[in-house]
């Protein structure tokens, strides 16, 4: 008999894609993502590009075929523990955890309110803090509150339950294993923003006034953790000069080898988001090639010809940190004029390449990998897609999913 389901794991723009395209054509399909929402980093973006839209209309389109689709079954808080059998015939165990909300929850934020413990805010990449029960961002899917059990109180303490009128907390939560068997597995488990501490030119994650380029689409979103300003972390003082510095980590054999492909595009998307707020602020741009290919070349004329927006061709050797001022100096050598620069900042963005998920977390299963960590299957029936395969952007990861769901199909259809 042919096993019509298949197995995504991770629940961002690549996962959502594949599952809702072999959905809608009569596939069964589970949805196995790690954390307590679906969306992937797409949700953590303020805008896209070249449009400068938000991500939320795109998303919400897939939570609604989601919401919408008996086919589709997924599970947050839930990773994939261990995998058997062969291409049409796969046995899966997965492990979730409790989230210690039930679907009660209205997401009325009252048990929020009389927490009194405090943790740190990943999806904000710890800028800020949320309480130990919270809801992971305004626009979660499914919109449910959850408890963060290594930050909760402990000891007795039900000022959350006790505020719920809906008895949508339960504290007895346990974990348990779920059995899947399925005809294929698509791994879309993402990317992570390349690991600054690494980059020891470059502070090494130490200089307050030195971020990433995913920390910056937080603090550019109005439901960031500065509401949308662009700030100094140091002191929270308005800008007036800022330099982004692309293939941070990149397009290096001594970090990550590949070209992210994206990073360009990002950093003049966000020289839009400084320009907007800080008419008069000057931006540099340090960059070894610019990359934007086809459509996105109209962008790049278009940014480079705004006033004060200059562009240095010349990757940024180093950064040194004004103990007193925390004002970034950028060390770099303009090729165009061979000089060598030394210009200081108010604020330094680093376009950190993207590394595979995989690379700091192998998968429990036989999978082939690059040199990067890139998932490179040359295994039947299991299939990477998205950024777990290579760079790329959410219009080209929609695209590669959509072609992976046709593949897990094949793979049913063959086992």
């Amino acid at each position: 008999m042919t096993n019509k389901s298949i197995l995504v794991v991770g629940g961002g723009i690549s996962g959502l894609t594949t599952a809702v395209e072999a959905a809608e054509v009569g596939y069964q399909v589970y949805i196995v993502e790690k954390n307590p929402y679906l969306g992937g980093k797409v949700a953590q973006i303020n805008q896209y590009f070249p449009k400068l839209c938000p991500p939320n209309c795109g998303l919400e389109i897939n939570f609604q075929r989601i919401k919408k689709n008996p086919n589709i079954k997924f599970f947050t808080l839930a990773e994939v523990e261990k995998v058997s059998g062969q291409e049409g015939d796969f046995t899966v165990s997965v492990k979730q955890n409790p989230r210690y909300i039930n679907d009660n929850c209205t997401g009325c934020g009252k048990c929020s309110d009389e927490c009194p413990a405090e943790r740190s805010n990943p999806f904000n990449y710890g800028l800020d803090k949320t309480k130990a029960v919270y809801l992971p961002h305004e626009f979660a899917f499914p919109m449910q509150y959850v408890i963060d059990p290594e930050a909760c109180a402990g000891n007795g303490c039900t000022k959350c339950a006790d505020a719920c009128t809906y008895n949508a907390i339960d504290l007895s939560m346990e974990a348990k294993t779920i059995e899947l068997n399925v005809g294929a597995i698509v791994v879309a488990t993402g990317w992570n923003s390349y690991d600054v501490t690494k980059l020891s030119y470059y502070g090494g994650g130490k200089y307050a006034n030195v971020i990433t380029n995913t920390v910056m689409e937080r603090m550019a979103a109005v439901n960031g953790p500065t509401q949308g300003k662009i700030v100094r972390p140091s002191d929270g003082k308005e800008i007036s000069n800022i330099a982004f510095i692309q293939c941070a980590g990149s397009r290096d054999e001594n970090h990550l080898s590949c070209c992210s492909t994206v990073c360009c595009m990002a950093s003049l998307k966000q020289a839009t988001y400084v320009r907007e707020q800080y008419p008069d602020a000057k931006i540099s741009i340090f960059y070894i090639d610019i990359r934007t290919r086809g459509k996105h070349e109209d962008f790049f004329n278009k940014v480079q010809d705004e006033t004060n927006i200059t562009l240095i061709k010349g990757k940024a050797g180093e950064l040194i940190e004004d103990p007193e001022t925390k004002d970034i100096t950028v060390i770099a050598e303009d090729q165009m004029s061979q000089r060598l620069l030394q210009e200081k900042f108010d604020l330094v963005v680093l376009a950190t390449g993207m590394a595979p998920a995989t690379a700091e977390t192998k998968l429990p299963f036989e999978i082939d990998y690059d040199q990067d960590g890139f998932v490179a299957s040359n295994t039947p029936g299991i299939y990477g897609a998205g950024c777990v395969k290579s760079p790329m952007d959410v219009s080209s990861s929609v695209k590669d999913a959509t072609a992976t769901a046709l593949k897990a199909i094949q793979s049913t259809v063959r086992g």
